[in-house]
């Protein structure tokens, strides 16, 4: 093996296709003259390629002229499936087809899943999920980062376990079980540790299309697994009409302009992500009576590094819609003089927007409409009520609108229809009665069975 010291290494290169999308990141460097070059498909697996080579050249290490390479990497086998470049490669395939929340539950997952491939524990957790975190977004990752950052990273590469390692039960188990945990080392939730592995199953199913893996290692541990648990709607949280109303009443009296837009959500089961997203033209308003609303898209709250356009709160379709599809939900006449009376008094925001934030005129913020009502339910309920789960969110209303329909005895399709769900899902999830409705369905039951004449009488 003909070796030499004489090593000289180049700025990471990106090459470019025709439209200016990056489509490799290329390592250069010269050893006694002659120049070597490798590409990479991500840039992370570029930058740990080339620290190893400045590394080795820093310690004064021999490099073989053939191949280019520090005499050390040649002795030493190494993977071709680290965890971290494998992760964001599996990201970046997830991304295109993800809506802005599910990007985020795949990021959170991803982190949770990288901390727990670690051999060895960080001495800053919170720096460690920031950096994976960034590293593992393909929107913010090949933003600038901080040094810290950077170090976190490549301390990271190497200290974590590779992609074929989970074939190992044992660092299977090992990484299962900190699936479970949240970062302060606390249990976490089951809906999170089950989203946690299903992101794990997927993760593992591209590693064996890339031949990482030969099969599944999830099916040689054995364990309980979490199951899917719908979460049903506490009764206690669900508003009767006087109890809805009054707090509408005391929002009018502090905020009155976001009057309307708990309305929409109390008299026609709407989301949060459909009432801020309510434009003029999505109203079929008569001057009084029965009116409708035409929800067309939504618009969720969130951050906008999980956005298409890099804009927060970008508008999407209608949830368990496609695309372009529409959903009439029917206006009472009590939403309709609110809403009339709300155009009346306010307006619109930009593009017809029904409510907006006050300084930008665009989305309304959860922040702003939060503060809201819970002032209103402090004005209105008394300390024992108020600390109880009774609307405490403003989704409750939703839900309050939705058991409303039910007791009221319309059908289930119809109501599932508006309120954008699936049968299924409706009855195991709102069917909830209104406070009075447990003894109103009894007395339904006993007129159904008709008079009693008594035991042991013919």
């Amino acid at each position: 093996m003909s070796t030499t010291y004489k090593v000289r290494i180049y700025k990471t290169r990106q090459r470019k296709n025709r439209e200016g999308k990056t489509t490799s990141y290329q390592v250069r460097w010269e050893v006694e003259g002659t120049a070597k070059q490798e590409s990479f498909k991500l840039s992370a697996q570029a930058d740990s390629f080339r620290s190893d080579l400045i590394s080795s050249a820093k310690k004064g290490e021999a490099f073989d002229v053939r191949s280019g390479l520090p005499v050390r990497l040649l002795r030493v086998e190494r993977s071709e499936f680290p965890w971290l470049p494998f992760a964001q490669d599996f990201a970046d395939m997830k991304w295109p087809n993800l809506a802005p929340k599910s990007r985020k539950s795949l990021v959170d997952g991803l982190v949770a899943i990288s901390t727990a491939m670690l051999v060895d524990e960080h001495p800053d957790p919170k720096l460690l999920n920031r950096a994976l975190r960034r590293s593992l977004n393909p929107s913010t990752r090949e933003a600038p980062a901080s040094e810290d950052a950077q170090q976190t990273t490549r301390w990271f590469v190497n200290h974590s376990r590779k992609v074929e390692d989970l074939a190992d039960p044992e660092a299977m188990r090992t990484v299962l079980r900190g699936l479970e945990k949240k970062q302060d080392g606390t249990p976490a939730a089951h809906d999170t540790v089950r989203l946690r592995r299903t992101t794990l199953r997927d993760a593992i199913g591209y590693a064996i299309e890339k031949t990482a893996l030969t099969d599944n290692p999830l099916e040689a541990v054995k364990g309980k697994r979490p199951t899917a648990r719908l979460r049903q709607v506490d009764s206690q949280s669900v508003a009767n009409p006087v109890q809805a109303r009054t707090l509408l009443l005391a929002v009018k009296e502090k905020s009155p302009r976001l009057t309307a837009f708990f309305a929409v959500m109390y008299f026609a089961a709407l989301r949060p992500e459909e009432a801020t997203n309510l434009r003029k033209n999505n109203l079929l308003l008569p001057a009084k009576g029965w009116g409708e609303l035409h929800l067309t898209a939504a618009s969720p709250e969130i951050a906008a590094d999980y956005s298409d356009n890099g804009v927060p709160n970008e508008e999407r379709s209608l949830k368990h819609r496609e695309d372009f599809t529409t959903r009439t939900v029917p206006c009472p006449p009590e939403l309709t003089a609110h809403l009339q009376q709300h155009l009346r008094d306010h307006g619109t925001g930009k593009g017809g927007r029904l409510f907006w934030g006050t300084r930008s005129r665009e989305r309304l913020s959860s922040t702003v409409y939060g503060r809201a009502w819970a002032n209103a339910r402090t004005a209105t309920l008394v300390p024992a009520v108020a600390s109880s789960s009774l609307a405490r969110r403003p989704y409750d209303l939703r839900h309050a609108a939705v058991s409303t329909w039910l007791t009221a005895g319309v059908e289930p399709t119809r109501v599932a229809a508006w309120a954008g769900h699936s049968v299924s899902v409706l009855l195991r999830v709102y069917a909830k009665c209104l406070d009075g409705g447990e003894q109103a369905a009894r007395d339904r039951v006993g007129a159904a069975l008709g008079p009693w004449p008594g035991i042991g009488q013919n």
